[in-house]
């Protein structure tokens, strides 16, 4: 199938889940990214541990491996994946005072699993800006992407 087809749509333009029951079984994997910026004050808070809710932190990566398991109950077209990892990394960067989150999601199956990634990544970036909003209203989430993904027939693309 050409790159350029718009497979979530029928010939009829209808929408779509994409029949990938002839595909074979093969390891995949993805990474995507997200950056929370926030004030100084607002990351120095959460890099000591002084934020009144809690382990912000370890809310965030919590918050992105469920959101990793609940994507097709999110994103309307995506296949319900078994999946076998999820990795979320948040980094501080306290001299661009932001926070870097990566997500590596990993499965054995017949469809990438870019979109768990991206929706883990984009989720502990929504679940930073919850927790600080009270404190940081201004925060701004940007640079969501995909950074690579492996497996399947299309093999490895990185960014």
């Amino acid at each position: 199938m050409s790159d350029n087809v718009l497979t979530h749509l029928d010939e009829k333009g209808q929408a779509r889940m994409v029949d990938v029951s002839e595909k074979a079984h093969t390891e995949r994997s993805a990474t995507a990214t997200a950056t929370i910026y926030m004030q100084p004050e607002t990351l120095k808070m959460i890099v000591e541990g002084k934020h009144k809710k809690g382990d912000v932190m370890a809310t965030a990566r919590i918050a992105g491996i469920m959101a990793a398991k609940r994507t097709p109950d999110l994103i309307p077209m995506c296949h319900p994946l078994m999946i076998t990892s999820v990795k979320v990394e948040l980094t501080p960067d306290l001299e661009n005072s932001c926070v870097l989150i990566n997500a590596t999601c990993k499965t054995v199956g017949q469809t990438g699993i870019e979109i768990e990634a991206l929706t883990s990544a984009s989720t502990a970036a929504l679940t930073l800006y919850d927790m600080c909003k009270a404190v940081d209203r201004g925060m701004v989430i940007d640079q969501v992407k995909l950074l690579e993904k492996i497996g399947g027939k299309s093999g490895h693309w990185t960014r």
